[in-house]
């Protein structure tokens, strides 16, 4: 198979110790394909030896994974996008099979899955990360229906369309649930694939915060939950509203039936506002849904021109549109 119009980028801070093997290996896995380097701000020399292994290097001042994402989507321009992580922990031998997908028009994201097989769980030893894999799995699937086998791997490749209408919000970690929502609630055609994980070699570090970045994932799934199911959202929130209220109302109205008198008027008044925040909340979602459906069938586009792998003798035919 053609891999020229494959681009393999790789998105990188603080990577000196492995990025010259990564490299090597997809450009043995990958012939043709141009493999992409994106430095975020490293302080040691990851981006001269990218370049002694023959890597396109860039650098991308906004730090986190998400920033350089979308600066990587923004300026290549391919047939398919293979996203690695550049710390070594993702085997190139299944370059092949997460591209081919992609290139044979049969999926528009595959996801490399680390889970299915017990590679992750063996070699993973940082404590948490197999938990808040499966917290968030069990998330999207409950919001969206759809049940990924690993969410949060950085391993997967991608669709021209998808990738250049693709909006990146996140600005770190949460790029790779962001990117499994979005193909989801826009249905996308998804393919999970099975890969080996090996941990990170020694004197080589994670960026990862356990925590606190998994903090940042919870909260940009109930953000990207309020943005793609508004209705779904809000109506939740106006249950918890209407079951406080009720909680809080019905011994008011059992009292007064039964004496004719208000005598806690405070706690009637806080029921009473409870189950205005629940009306309150409804109408939001039906707004928010409304308004949602008119953008998706008038919203303005505009066409977005993606630099250059290579010269082109004419005019670029590949122009896609965004929806603004």
């Amino acid at each position: 198979m053609d891999y020229s119009n494959t681009a393999v980028i790789i998105p990188c801070y603080n990577e000196a110790l492995t990025i010259g093997k990564v490299v090597d290996d997809f450009h043995r896995e990958l012939p043709g394909a141009i493999v992409y380097v994106y430095d975020n701000n490293s302080s040691d020399d990851t981006s001269q030896v990218a370049k002694q292994h023959g890597a396109t290097v860039r650098h991308e001042p906004r730090q986190g994974k998400g920033n350089v994402c979308r600066q990587m989507f923004r300026d290549v321009d391919a047939e398919c996008y293979l996203m690695v992580d550049g710390d070594d922990t993702y085997p190139a031998e299944a370059a092949k099979s997460l591209c081919e997908p992609i290139l044979n028009g049969e999926a528009d994201m595959t996801v490399g899955d680390r889970l299915s097989n017990g590679t992750y769980a063996e070699e993973n030893k940082r404590a948490f990360h197999g938990f808040g894999n499966n917290l968030v799995r069990a998330m999207i699937k409950w919001i969206y229906g759809y049940s990924f086998d690993d969410v949060m791997t950085g391993y997967r490749a991608m669709s021209k369309p998808f990738v250049k209408t693709f909006p990146v919000l996140s600005e770190g970690f949460q790029i790779e649930t962001e990117l499994s929502i979005h193909a989801v609630d826009h249905r996308w055609r998804i393919q999970d694939v099975p890969v080996e994980y090996r941990d990170r070699p020694a004197g080589s570090e994670s960026k990862l915060n356990t925590v606190s970045d998994g903090i940042k994932v919870i909260a940009m799934i109930g953000t990207l939950f309020k943005d793609y199911r508004p209705l779904k959202f809000f109506s939740l929130i106006a249950i918890i509203f209407a079951i406080i209220g009720l909680v809080l109302g019905i011994p008011i109205v059992a009292e007064y039936f039964q004496t004719g008198l208000v005598p806690r008027f405070p706690t009637a008044m806080l029921a009473v506002s409870f189950m205005f925040l629940c009306g309150l909340s409804l109408a939001t979602g039906l707004s928010s849904t409304r308004l949602q459906r008119l953008n998706e069938s008038n919203g303005s586009y505009k066409p977005i021109k993606p630099i250059q792998n290579k010269k082109r003798s004419g005019p670029n035919p590949d122009l896609f549109l965004f929806k603004t």
